[in-house]
């Protein structure tokens, strides 16, 4: 088992590399830490439930077809026994019920091999901020049970909108702090120089850049 980190980072957040390819395998482990992650990669299901035991990781990137334990059947033990993790399966090997099985187990993403490094950077960006939302929603107060609740759309779209602003405005507070220094904002976010910069460029396009 090999954990690697990115340089001069703040502490990231960790994902557990599930494949028993290796040369795929050690390919991840090499690229992920660029992406401003810090990764584990392990051969099996079984060795993923020991490394999680021990340090509960927070993104599982894992295939579907692995030696003993399935991929699926490791999304389901993961998903009861460490709810706050945030599961993507990469696998050459897909048909709808596994896909269905996915969905249900809140499977954030299902790429099909050969991905690019590209899609799996942006598949670990959505799941970086599904993690995001979902732990800002644990520790938001309690709604006001005298207040009419939107309905459930309308209150997951707002949810997500609003976390959008809050990532906007502390990506530009922090860009601001280092005085348009890209490269120290990205260390103190924690995040690749790429995301960052695709995120401004984002912004730029909203015009929320002046």
């Amino acid at each position: 088992m090999l954990t690697l980190s990115p340089p001069d980072s703040r502490p990231p957040l960790r994902i557990l590399v599930v494949e028993d390819e290796q040369r795929l395998r050690d390919m991840l482990l090499a690229a992920v830490p660029d992406m401003g992650f810090a990764v584990t990669g392990v051969p099996s299901g079984e060795r993923a439930l020991e490394v999680m035991e021990r340090s509960p990781h927070d993104i599982l990137l894992l295939d579907l077809r692995l030696p003993g334990m399935s991929g699926l059947d490791l999304c389901e033990t993961v998903h009861q026994r460490w709810p706050d993790a945030v599961a993507l399966i990469l696998t050459g090997y897909g048909d709808l019920d596994a896909a269905r099985k996915a969905i249900r187990l809140d499977v954030a993403d299902f790429l099909t091999k050969p991905a690019s490094l590209g899609e799996i950077e942006q598949a670990l960006e959505r799941a970086r901020l599904r993690l995001t939302a979902r732990r800002a929603a644990a520790a938001a107060p309690p709604a006001d049970p005298r207040c009419d609740a939107p309905p459930p759309a309308a209150a997951a779209a707002a949810a997500v909108h609003t976390l959008d602003e809050i990532e906007r405005n502390h990506i530009l507070s922090v860009l601001k702090r280092h005085h348009g220094n890209r490269a120290a904002t990205a260390v103190e976010l924690g995040i690749s120089l790429r995301t960052l910069y695709y995120r401004l460029a984002e912004y730029q396009r909203q015009d929320h850049v002046p």
